[in-house]
C-alpha cells in the first residue's frame, strides 16, 4: 500500500548533503517537498540566491525550488507547522544539532537526521532499513522520554558503514569475531567538490575527525537489540578501523578484512550476498535497490567512477573476496556516500517510517 503524501522540510537546505536532499524529494512519489530551511543568514532569500555560487552538485538544481524563500531553522514552530516531518542536515556543533532536533521533535514533528548528534542517544534509533529495520520499534519509548504524541528523532548511520556494514551483515551466521576495516573516503563526505578543496588533488589525507570511532562502534548499535527501552549494542565482533580522505569527488570504499567463529566456505559467501535483502526490498520502497548487494568478478572491480550509481546509488557493490593469511577472508566495498550513504539512506528511512506508519 502506497501511503499518502506527506509535506517535507529540509532544515540545513543550503549545505551539500541538503542540496541532495532536494534533488531526491523533487520528483518524490510520497513526499513533497514544502519547506527549505537554512541559518539565519539565509532566511529571507530565495533558495537560488541563497546557494549561489555554492551549488555543488552535478546534478542541476531542480527548478521547483529555485523561488522558494529559505526560512529561519530556528523558527522551529513556524517550520514544524508547516510539514508532516523533517530531514534534518545542518551543520552545527553537535550539543546544538541535538538541542534543535529535540526541539523539533517536541513540536511534534518528527526528525530523520543525516547528523551524528544523536546516534548514540540510547532510544534514538540508527536504522539502515534492509538491515536493522525493527529498531524503529524503540520510538514509543523516545516518545515517553520526549513527553510526545506524534514527534521523534530517527537517524541514519555514518556514510561509510554503508559500504562495508551491508556486506558483513548477511556473514553474521557463521559469527564474526574480528574485523580489520580501511576507508577510502570521497571529498563529498567532506562536502567538498575538486574546485572548493583543491589540496586533495594529487594527495591523501590520512585523518578524518573522529570517523574511525564512528567506525568501530556504529556496527555495533546496528546489530544491538532493544531492551528496558533502549538500545543495547552488540559485543561482537571487534572492530578496528583506519580511515583516509582520498582524491574521488563520490563514492566511500572500503578494504575489509574478516575473522569468523566458524570459517564459511567462499562459495557459500558468495551465495549469501546474492541472496540477501531485507524490508526495503519486502516493502518495496521507492528508493531502495532491488538488488542490494552487486557482487563482481573481475580484479578490478569495484571502482567509483564506474560503479558508484549502480541502482541510482542506493546499492552496495563488493569485489576481491579471497582467503586471507592473517584473517580467514578479505574484500572490498563500495556505496554512493551521499545517495545511500546520506541523504539517499535519509530518505529511505522516512520510506521505511511511512510504510509502517509511523509518519501520520
Amino acid at each position: 500500500m502506497v501511503p499518502k503524501q506527506y509535506k517535507v522540510g529540509v532544515v540545513g537546505a543550503t549545505g551539500m548533503v541538503g542540496q541532495r536532499f532536494i534533488t531526491l524529494l523533487a520528483q518524490h512519489p510520497w513526499f513533497k517537498l514544502t519547506v527549505l530551511a537554512a541559518s539565519a543568514r539565509s532566511a529571507g532569500k530565495t533558495y537560488a540566491e541563497a546557494v549561489a555560487g555554492r551549488w555543488l552538485l552535478e546534478d542541476p538544481m531542480p527548478e521547483c525550488v529555485k523561488d522558494m524563500v529559505v526560512q529561519d531553522a530556528a523558527d522551529v514552530a513556524a517550520v514544524a507547522a508547516q510539514v508532516d516531518f523533517v530531514f534534518c542536515a545542518v551543520n552545527m556543533k553537535k550539543e546544538e544539532i541535538r538541542a534543535l532536533e529535540e526541539a523539533y521533535a517536541k513540536a511534534e514533528c518528527p526528525v530523520v537526521s543525516n547528523n551524528s548528534a544523536h546516534r548514540f542517544t540510547p532510544d534514538v534509533p540508527m536504522v539502515v532499513p534492509e538491515i536493522n529495520a525493527d529498531h524503529i520499534d524503540i520510538i514509543p519509548a523516545q516518545r515517553a522520554r520526549l513527553g510526545t504524541r506524534r514527534g521523534f528523532i530517527a537517524v541514519k548511520s555514518n556514510c561509510s558503514l554503508q559500504s562495508y556494514v551491508p556486506a558483513l551483515h548477511p556473514l553474521r551466521g557463521w559469527g564474526i569475531t574480528d574485523c580489520l576495516v580501511c576507508t577510502y573516503q570521497a571529498i563529498s563526505g567532506a562536502g567538498k567538490n575538486f574546485e572548493t578543496f583543491p589540496e586533495i588533488l594529487d594527495n591523501v589525507i590520512p585523518y578524518i575527525g573522529g570517523e574511525e570511532e564512528k567506525s568501530e562502534k556504529e556496527p555495533l548499535k546496528l546489530w544491538g537489540h532493544i531492551e528496558n527501552g533502549a538500545i543495547v549494542p552488540a559485543a561482537e565482533p571487534r572492530f578496528t578501523a583506519q580511515c583516509l580522505r582520498v582524491p574521488v569527488l563520490d563514492g566511500h570504499m572500503a578494504a575489509v578484512f574478516v575473522r569468523f567463529a566458524q570459517k564459511p566456505a567462499k562459495e557459500e559467501i558468495l551465495k549469501a550476498w546474492a541472496a540477501f535483502s531485507g524490508p526495503a526490498q519486502a516493502l518495496g520502497l521507492p528508493s531502495a535497490p532491488k538488488q542490494f548487494l552487486h557482487y563482481f568478478t573481475e580484479d578490478d572491480r569495484p571502482q567509483p567512477k564506474l560503479d558508484r550509481m549502480l541502482e541510482n546509488g542506493m546499492a552496495v557493490s563488493i569485489g576481491r573476496l579471497r582467503e586471507d593469511t592473517q584473517y580467514d577472508f578479505k574484500f572490498v566495498c563500495l556505496s554512493h556516500n551521499t545517495l545511500r550513504g546520506a541523504a539517499g539512506g535519509g530518505v529511505l528511512l522516512a520510506e521505511l517510517l511511512a510504510a509502517k506508519g509511523w509518519l501520520d
